[in-house]
């Protein structure tokens, strides 16, 4: 998608948020918003069904997805959407129906089991799960801020 007219749809959402006059909330269903750039944009409660953001696929990784530090993505529908590359970190992504079927890396996969493991649950049935991701949660890059590794 090029810049301006995702600027527009950013725009035009923002207002939607806020209720004001001609309004439109951004329906991003399908887009191509590989690099994209949209840290810190608000995207809650946006349409973003099977949408790509990811980034290249070089030598057994994902590089260079879209920019989303610091997005809010709650409430969006990201069902099917590719997240492969993306930069997630400090991004609010709701846990829902509306989150399911994402695509994503290795890297972003270790980040939410990271995130998993340090819930507080007396549950023996979780500690028995949180057990049995936590050597992969460890390989998280916020495993050291997460307080998982030294």
């Amino acid at each position: 998608m090029e810049k301006e007219k995702l600027d527009e749809v950013l725009r035009l959402h923002k207002a939607w948020l806020k209720n004001e006059p001609g309004g439109v909330m951004a329906d991003l269903s399908g887009a191509d918003l590989r690099w994209a750039y949209l840290s810190g944009a608000d995207l809650s409660g946006a349409y973003l069904r099977g949408a790509d953001l990811s980034g290249a696929y070089l030598c057994g990784a994902y590089l260079c997805g879209a920019d989303l530090r610091w997005a809010d993505l709650s409430g969006a529908d990201l069902c099917g959407a590719d997240l492969r590359g993306a930069d997630l970190d400090y991004t609010d992504w709701s846990l829902s129906c509306k989150t399911t079927h994402v695509k994503v890396d290795r890297k972003i996969a270790a980040q939410l089991a990271a995130h998993f493991c340090v819930l507080i649950c007396d549950d023996p049935d979780y500690i028995q799960a949180r057990d049995a991701v936590m050597e992969f949660a460890k390989t998280s890059h916020r495993a050291k801020d997460l307080g998982l590794a030294k």
